[in-house]
């Protein structure tokens, strides 16, 4: 089953995300972690998600780019952590914005249905925070819109998270 949880930031989508993959039991749980660490406050970011996730049973996979390589040791169940750094990873390139990058990117994510009886992927509500945007910024809103279009069309289930609270907006109620 494809889960596609989606909010803002500091939204609580990641805590749901999580709590979401460690009631599938009985199958390895891998955390697909997707942020390349930039600068201190990434650092201290990733801190605090590998607390938080901590005693949870996910195996922690760091994949920032080429998804459509990774290979699992066995099928399970996978949380995708999350489709905005994927995409930032896969888009920012020094001649600009990749146009190929979606494209990679539901190569990977068919890649990965391909191997696991359940893949929850946690992206990005950011089209709500700003009204002035460099034409590269632009290009990538409009890549990470398309990507959530196609994956919410693709789920079996799409929640949105606000304030904590999550919304079903796609298949039966969590």
């Amino acid at each position: 089953m494809l889960h596609l949880i989606i909010g803002g930031s500091a939204s609580g989508k990641s805590h749901f995300a999580e709590e979401q993959l460690s009631q599938l039991t009985g199958r390895p749980l891998y955390y697909l972690a997707t942020m390349k660490v930039w600068d201190e406050e990434g650092r201290l970011r990733v801190l605090r998600h590998r607390a938080q996730r901590a005693g949870k049973g996910f195996e922690t996979i760091e994949c920032p780019t080429n998804l459509e390589r990774l290979k699992l040791k066995q099928a399970g169940a996978v949380l995708l952590e999350d489709l905005g750094n994927l995409l930032t990873n896969e888009s920012f390139t020094p001649n600009g914005i990749d146009e190929d990058a979606p494209k990679r990117i539901l190569r990977g994510i068919d890649h990965l249905l391909g191997q696991v009886t359940d893949l929850i992927v946690v992206s990005n509500d950011v089209f709500c925070d700003g009204d002035s945007y460099s034409d590269e910024t632009k290009q990538f809103l409009k890549q990470l819109g398309y990507l959530n279009q196609i994956l919410a069309q693709r789920a079996q289930r799409v929640t949105e998270v606000v304030c904590g609270i999550p919304l079903t907006r796609k298949g039966e109620p969590v």
